[in-house]
């Protein structure tokens, strides 16, 4: 069951991504400072109370964090690991040399960062989609989390490099010994196979921050 304490720590969280304090998060979203003050969260009587979907939203939208980001900060881990910076490229630099090692973990410089709730994976990074390639489900400016740790099942969209350099976001239809069979997300775009030999690594999408 969702608690009043889910939604305040979620709220501190924000405002610790975002380097501010509670009352400069309000401040920033057009509130009164001292919405999200301490004496705010209880009545005289000590119950309890929500924070205003209003002020919720105002916060959202002056911050630029989706509403999945957002509900992604409510839960019980606390301090540092409510987030994490994951580093951020574009997808059309992510064939380039240099951005990846052997095992598709992010390595290097030249990468943005984007503070984002914890996944769980230290190496986690963001793809920035360009382009129409896979639409309807991601569109251009999109942001993919990947995990390179996270297992991967048939069914699952990941992200694929070929040892040529070419980057595909695709959807998993089948992992034999020695074949790669990839789904297009856009069905006007073809389907991929390769031979194992030939893709360098293979990770999940975890999550899409659109």
């Amino acid at each position: 069951m969702l608690k009043h304490g889910d939604i305040w720590r979620a709220i501190d969280r924000l405002a610790a991504a975002k380097s501010l304090s509670a009352s400069g998060l309000a401040k920033n979203a057009g509130l009164d400072p001292t919405t999200f003050n301490r004496s705010k969260r209880s009545n005289d009587d000590g119950k309890l109370r929500w924070p205003s979907t209003e002020s919720i939203a105002k916060v959202l939208e002056a911050t630029g964090t989706s509403l999945g980001e957002f509900v992604g900060l409510i839960g019980e881990t606390s301090g540092q690991g409510a987030v994490q910076r994951v580093p951020v490229i574009g997808y059309a630099q992510a064939g380039d040399s240099g951005y990846f090692d052997d095992a598709g973990y992010p390595v290097g410089a030249g990468w943005d960062e984007l503070v984002f709730p914890n996944v769980g994976d230290p190496h986690a990074y963001a793809l920035e989609v360009s382009g129409d390639s896979m639409e309807p489900a991601y569109r251009d400016g999109d942001r993919l989390i990947v995990s390179p740790t996270a297992s991967i099942r048939r069914g699952d969209r990941v992200v694929v490099k070929s040892r040529s350099g070419e980057v595909l976001a695709k959807q998993l239809l089948r992992e034999t010994a020695t074949r790669i069979e990839l789904k297009s997300i856009n069905p006007a775009h073809p389907d991929r196979t390769f031979l194992k030999d030939d893709v360098s690594w293979m990770a999940r999408i975890i999550w899409a921050s659109q």
